[in-house]
């Protein structure tokens, strides 16, 4: 990949950083630096530049031009709702939303909710969470939080939990169970819009990378 202008790439912090730069390596990248960046959060290679970004931030980024494409969980992608082209769904990082309740609540959220005509509900992930009440044409009480979400049912905060989980060990771990799933979330290469239409580097990146997750 050779051009005067380097290809701006957005790379997320936490636990999709290592696959992502495996990945990128593989797609024939120099991300020479990048595994090990120290604090560095913007590296230059041969044809690239690297920003080091919160996840939740990915879709800003590439959105408004800080970045021409990038790498970002879905659960970001469908929190932010932002204008950019979703391309390829890299498979990796899997986990899911999903609604819980503690273990011996036996239908008391129902119960409330019939009583009372709404359901209160905790989650850090606000428009996720009322989408799907809203498809379930469910009324709810939204609580935004921003950690420790399984302590909510417990102290009168909120009737149930949305949180995102791998495995389902935390949630366990704090006596809730999983009443449904929400939706799944994987790893995907995303592209700002006008950069996607112009930059023909991006299309091909796109290509190898659909390519190494099929192969």
């Amino acid at each position: 990949m050779s051009a005067k202008t380097p290809l701006k790439i957005a790379v997320p912090k936490g636990t999709l950083f290592t696959e992502s730069v495996n990945l990128l390596t593989k797609a024939g990248l120099d991300t020479t630096g990048l595994a090990n960046p120290g604090r560095q959060l913007m590296l230059s290679t041969t044809d690239c530049q690297f920003f080091i970004v919160r996840p939740t931030d990915v879709p800003v980024f590439t959105s408004l031009g800080g970045v021409d494409c990038a790498i970002c969980g879905y659960d970001s992608l469908a929190e932010q709702g932002m204008d950019l082209v979703e391309m390829v769904d890299l498979k990796f990082g899997a986990c899911r939303f999903v609604v819980a309740e503690p273990r011996d609540a036996s239908n008391k959220a129902e119960d409330r909710y019939r009583r009372r005509g709404v359901m209160r509900v905790a989650t850090k992930y606000s428009s996720i969470t009322q989408a799907y009440y809203d498809q379930k044409g469910v009324q709810v009480e939204l609580v935004k939080l921003h950690g420790n979400i399984e302590l909510a049912p417990f102290c009168g905060l909120a009737d149930r939990v949305v949180d995102i989980t791998a495995t389902g060990v935390t949630l366990r771990e704090n006596n809730l169970v999983i009443v449904d799933d929400v939706l799944q979330s994987t790893a995907r290469f995303i592209g700002n819009t006008a950069s996607v239409r112009t930059d023909a580097r991006i299309r091909a990146l796109a290509e190898r990378l659909a390519t190494l997750v099929i192969g």
